[in-house]
Formats: structure tokens, sequence, C-alpha cells
């Protein structure tokens, strides 16, 4: 990366790889979106619409639908939803320049190993390196994205992995780009506070089809996300995974930092989209089963949001 302006390919441009997608152009990098050919051929025609909390502009950017167009790019970031992680870690594996760094900006906190072993079978040994994600935005149409609130990052090393002077160079990019990142030494840590959150809101916010700050008002719901928080926890803590004393608290402060916002899951059902709570609410459900605890908040959600994307998938 070495200082300067860099070659960077957003793998899944939605509305997270818009926004740092966006962000990085707007600083002078030259950024692919690689996405779906819906707005991929909007933004190629009338360029990226990026209604922000600050500005309102359409950023001219170059686009792509294959994989093929991670070619060159020192810096891949890491967006698709996580149901197609191996598929696409494998597309990348023989385009990646030997140089490239890819950064994880995915829900879950897998995912990142996940990448690793796609490429490694590959023999392709390119460093990854987990984002902890904070942005609520939206596509409110083709190449159209809207930004509600925040937009900072978290980066680490999964035990040290990656070097700290590689980590320094990434943040230094992001932040020229007025994103605020920080270096975590416990990244596994706030990944997991992470999957907290999305766990605490997300089905919940699907199934009520409410933006946070009116779902958290809802008669039980801050009881129903303290159960599924306290078991997501007990979880963490069976796995060896150090997180802070008060994410209770922290959980519930995201409803007044992002009150207009609705979860992914449910833009991802509103729009008949199948939706990642298997890597959420599933995957908390599937750890405690196997660690021998009781998660039945998570289950339930998990069961309730699986039963909804069957209902979209029959068009009823």
């Amino acid at each position: 990366m070495n200082g300067g302006t860099i070659r960077v390919a957003v793998l899944g441009a939605g509305a997270v790889g818009c926004y740092y997608g966006g962000m990085l152009a707007r600083a002078g990098n030259s950024v692919v979106l690689i996405g779906r050919p819906l707005h991929m051929d909007a933004i190629a025609r009338d360029g990226l619409r990026f209604e922000a909390k600050t500005f309102s502009e359409n950023i001219r950017i170059e686009t792509a639908t294959a994989a093929t167009a991670v070619s060159g790019a020192k810096v891949v970031l890491f967006c698709v939803k996580s149901t197609d992680t191996d598929a696409a870690a494998a597309q990348i594996a023989p385009h990646l320049a030997p140089d490239a760094v890819i950064v994880n900006l995915q829900n879950g906190v897998d995912n990142s190993e996940r990448i690793e072993g796609k490429l490694r079978s590959a023999r392709v040994l390119n460093p990854v390196i987990p984002a902890v994600v904070y942005v609520a935005t939206e596509m409110a149409g083709p190449g159209h994205l809207k930004h509600h609130g925040r937009g900072d990052l978290v980066i680490g090393s999964l035990d040290g992995r990656v070097s700290r002077s590689v980590l320094q160079e990434l943040k230094d990019l992001i932040e020229k780009a007025s994103v605020p990142t920080v270096i975590s030494e416990n990244v596994a840590g706030e990944l997991w506070a992470k999957l907290v959150v999305n766990c605490a809101y997300n089905a919940i916010s699907a199934i009520t089809r409410l933006p946070y700050g009116e779902m958290i008002q809802g008669h039980g719901v801050r009881d129903l996300m303290r159960d599924v928080v306290e078991e997501t926890l007990a979880v963490a803590k069976a796995r060896g995974v150090t997180m802070a004393p008060d994410m209770l608290e922290r959980t519930y402060r995201i409803a007044e930092a992002m009150p207009a916002q609705f979860s992914s899951t449910a833009q991802d059902l509103a729009r008949g989209k199948p939706t990642e709570i298997d890597h959420l609410n599933g995957y908390v459900a599937r750890q405690g089963e196997s660690l021998g605890l009781g998660v039945p908040a998570n289950r339930a959600l998990h069961a309730l949001v699986k039963l909804l994307e069957s209902k979209r998938a029959r068009g009823a």
C-alpha cells in the first residue's frame, strides 16, 4: 500500500460495499465495484448516487459483474453475503495480485477463517484482515446508496497472522477517506461484540418490519434482547472469547445511534432475498447445542426468520 492512492476492488457491492468503495473513490483511489447487474448498470450509466449524512453527489466509479475484476487490486473489500463466502473466495483466488490484502467486511465471526481456508486450498497465501463494520446504509434503488449513520471500522489480526505494519497502512488508507478506523488487539472479541448486536436486532427488526428506534420500544422487546445478548455472551465465554463487560448497554445504545435503520435481515426479506440468519442467531444456536448451552431465544428467532424466508420463497 505504501501511501498515495491505490487500486481497490469491492467484491459484493451492495449497501456496505458501495459505502466504503464510494468513500475510497472520493479520496482519489481507483475503485472497481463488483456486484449485481441491476446496480452496476445504473452506476456505470449515472455514477454511484451517494446520499450521505453530510453530502449528496454522484460518484463516477468503475463497475464490473465478474469476480475476475479483483485482478490488479492491492486491497479487496470482501462484502458478499455470508451464504456466498466459500464460492466467492474460490472465484477470486486465481485472480488475486500476490501483494493484495483481503479485508473482510462481512457479518458473522467465522468468515475470515472460511475465506482463508478456500484460498489456502487453492495455494493462495494472501492475508485476510477481519473488519468489524458499524454503518447504517441501504440501497434505495438501482445505484442509489443512502447513508443513515456511523461508518466506523475496527480491524485487527486473528492470532497475529497479519503484521502491525500492514494493519497500520490499511488504517491510514481508510482514514484518508474520512472513515474512522481502530486497530484492535482483540479483534475476535470485537467480531463477537458485533454478533451480539446482530443477534439482538436483525431478526426482531425483520419479524416486526420496524426500524431499530421503534422496535426497541415494543412491549417486552428489551427483555427479549437481554436474553439474546446473555445467551450469545455465554457461548462466546465458552469459546474462550474475551468480551467487554457492558455489552447489554452497548447493544441498547445502537438504537439511539441508528433509530431509522432496518436490519440487513429485514432488508433482505423485504426484497425476497435469502438472509444471513444462519450465520447470526442460527450460528449461536448451533454453537450452543455443541457446547451443551441453552439458547432458546436465539433458537426461536432463527426459526421464525427461516419460516419467513420459506414463506417469501413460496411467494406467499
